[in-house]
This record gives C-alpha cells, sequence and structure tokens, in this order.
C-alpha cells in the first residue's frame, strides 16, 4: 500500500478543487510513492505528533489542519512549523492536509457535527458555486445509451437526489470524413448525415478528465464532437456550514447545556438567550463567523461555531443565539470521522488516532 492509495481515495472524498482558495490542503510533505507502514489521524501536526509518530513507526500523519499555511522561506528551525517539517524530512514521515475541502463536503466536518446533535432534515448552509460543470455532446441515436451510462458511470448526471439526469433532443449531424481517417459511418470525401441525439448532462468540475475518458472511449465516432463549460449554479452539496431541525425542541438554556456536553467544551460563549425554544440550529466547524448571516437567513434559532471575535457578536443583534464552543472543540471529532473513511476501505493497514491533544488553548 503506498500512500498515494489513500491520498487518492481521500481526494474522491474530498476533491481538492473544494478547498477555500486561501487553503493548502493535500500532501506537503512526503514520498506520495512511498510504502506505507502506518498512518496516524490528528486534527494538528505539533513536534508531539511527529514523535508520537516515530515512536509507533508510522510514517503517514494525516491532519486536518494544514502545517504549512503561510508558506516557508526557510527551513533553519527557527519557528515550531519548521521544525516540524525538518523532524518529518529526516525520519521519512509524509505529512497530508484534508482541510476545508473535508469541511465544504456534504459528508465532512459539519455532517459529523450535525450527527453529534442529532440534526434531521439536514442541508448545506452555504452552497459553493462554480464546483459543477456541463457536458454536451452529439451521439449517433443507436448508440445514445451506451454513451449515457458510460458517463452515468464516470459521475454525470446527479441533481441532489436524483441521478441519471440528462437532457436529449433530436437532430442532424453533417461531416465529410478525409484522407486518413476511418469514419465510423460513411465514406471518403462523401458528405454524410446522421440522424444523431444531443446530449447534455452535469457533472463535478473536478471529474472532468475522467468524463472525457469515459466519452471517448464509449462513443462510436473516431472524431467526437463535445464541448464543455463551467456553471455558475450552486451544487446543494457541496459548501460551508450546516442548517437542520432537532429531533424535538429544547429550552435554549437546556440547549446550550447539551451542547456544551456533547461537544465536550469546557466552556460556551454565547449572545444573550433570545429565542424562548431552540427547533433549527445552523453550524460549522471551525471558524464560522463569516456564515452569521446566511444562519440568521435561514431562520435558525441556534449557530453553532468557533472563534467568534468580540464585535462579531453584536452583529447577531437578537436575531440569533451565537454559540461559540471553540474551534478545536468544534472540530475534534474529525479524527474519528477521518478514521471511518479510511477503515471502512483499507482494511489492511495500520491506522490509529493520535493520542497527542494539540488543542493550543487552555481553560482555567
Amino acid at each position: 500500500m503506498r500512500i498515494k492509495d489513500i491520498t487518492d481515495f481521500l481526494e474522491q472524498f474530498a476533491p481538492l478543487s473544494y478547498q477555500e482558495s486561501y487553503d493548502n490542503s493535500g500532501l506537503l510533505v512526503g514520498d506520495a510513492n512511498a510504502e506505507i507502514s502506518g498512518i496516524a489521524i490528528t486534527l494538528d501536526v505539533t513536534e508531539q505528533v511527529i514523535d508520537e509518530a516515530i515512536r509507533n513507526g508510522d510514517n503517514l500523519i494525516i491532519a486536518h489542519h494544514p502545517l504549512i499555511f503561510k508558506g516557508l522561506k526557510s527551513l533553519t528551525g527557527k519557528h515550531w512549523v519548521e521544525r516540524c517539517v525538518i523532524k518529518a524530512l529526516k525520519h521519512d514521515i509524509a505529512l497530508y492536509a484534508i482541510h476545508t475541502n473535508l469541511d465544504n463536503v456534504h459528508l465532512g466536518v459539519n455532517r459529523k457535527i450535525a450527527e453529534k446533535l442529532s440534526l434531521k432534515n439536514i442541508r448545506v448552509l452555504s452552497p459553493k458555486s462554480e464546483v459543477l460543470s456541463k457536458l454536451v455532446t452529439f451521439v449517433p441515436h443507436e448508440d445514445a445509451q451506451q454513451v449515457l451510462d458510460a458517463l452515468y458511470k464516470a459521475g454525470a448526471g446527479q441533481i441532489g437526489q436524483y441521478d441519471h439526469c440528462s437532457f436529449q433532443t433530436e437532430g442532424t449531424g453533417t461531416f465529410r470524413p478525409g484522407d486518413g481517417s476511418s469514419p465510423h459511418i460513411g465514406n471518403h470525401h462523401v458528405d454524410e448525415t446522421v440522424n444523431e441525439k444531443r446530449i447534455e448532462l452535469i457533472f463535478p468540475s473536478h471529474l472532468k478528465h475522467r468524463m472525457v475518458s469515459a466519452l471517448h472511449n464509449s462513443h462510436p465516432y473516431e472524431e467526437v464532437a463535445y464541448y464543455l463549460s463551467t456553471l455558475s449554479n450552486t451544487n446543494q452539496e457541496v459548501g460551508s456550514g450546516i442548517v437542520g431541525d432537532l429531533t424535538s425542541p429544547m429550552g435554549a438554556s437546556e440547549f446550550l447545556r447539551h451542547l456544551k456536553q456533547t461537544m465536550r467544551t469546557d466552556c460556551v460563549r454565547h449572545t444573550p438567550i433570545c429565542k424562548e425554544k431552540v427547533s433549527k440550529v445552523a453550524l460549522c466547524g471551525g471558524a464560522g463567523s463569516f456564515l452569521l448571516t446566511k444562519a440568521i437567513g435561514t431562520g435558525a434559532d441556534v449557530f453553532v461555531t468557533g472563534d467568534f471575535k468580540y464585535h462579531d457578536f453584536f452583529e447577531a443583534d437578537n436575531r440569533i443565539v451565537v454559540a461559540d464552543i471553540g474551534h478545536f472543540e468544534s472540530e475534534q471529532f474529525t479524527k474519528d470521522l477521518l478514521y471511518d473513511i479510511i477503515s471502512e476501505k483499507f482494511t489492511n493497514i495500520a491506522l490509529r488516532l493520535s493520542e497527542v491533544q494539540t488543542n493550543p488553548i487552555n481553560y482555567l
């Protein structure tokens, strides 16, 4: 088993193209073709986490937060990030980050928090746009289904909870085979007309190469006519945060106590309790203040997140209860999420959760 086998799988689950522009997810240190001796999963990479990996014989550390975030201009060991990179390189340990791309997938970080809070009817709070593309191609009528089946298998035609979605129109295609061609239909230097179907399908943009390959492999023509375009549509399955409903409404104070216990936090910083009952909950793991307006717009009673600044609390304006449970606390179950994702697919590797406490914040 190579490191690349694991990272390729993770990037199918949470494509790198889904990360935010400021992020740095992916393989940050190490050789993708190296064989895996063991994997450690952590929220953050620290020197203590790397020391633990060395003791346990792990040569791949998968972290939620990227160690290299702001860029490195030297490797002298003067800063803790530099020391981590040097130590990882010295001991042949690869470092992989799966950050906002894991935040933004429907079954990612925020879904895990929603499950901990037993939310139902969940949906993405702020869906991403420009992550979908459209493929248009032209196929002889009798070959249309085999091309469609190949494209469906490659990942096209999924819209929300519906699959095999396409739009088809009938038309006439014209062409004239030239010297050196091997036409599926027609003869050299003779104008040909064919009853064709124009087929249109939507697919996630990161699957473009797979889509084009499936099209060429299934299409009968030697030269395949098609075009691709990026869509401004939002993808309702990809984006920041989640909103959902409690199984049963709770009093606001009761919900905050439930939140504190469930999310294992020593402190919940919250705005004035302006809601008598809590039925709808919006949430975002990590730093989520940028989603406050979206949360209010959904009619949520509470917005659960971390890293709210002092002045941002005022923006709740008695329209919602903001509950800041801490950055680490909101994302701590990401380790379990990654463990479950990987262990379900790969059963023959040494996989463990790091036991190092990486939360840099302590409460007195």
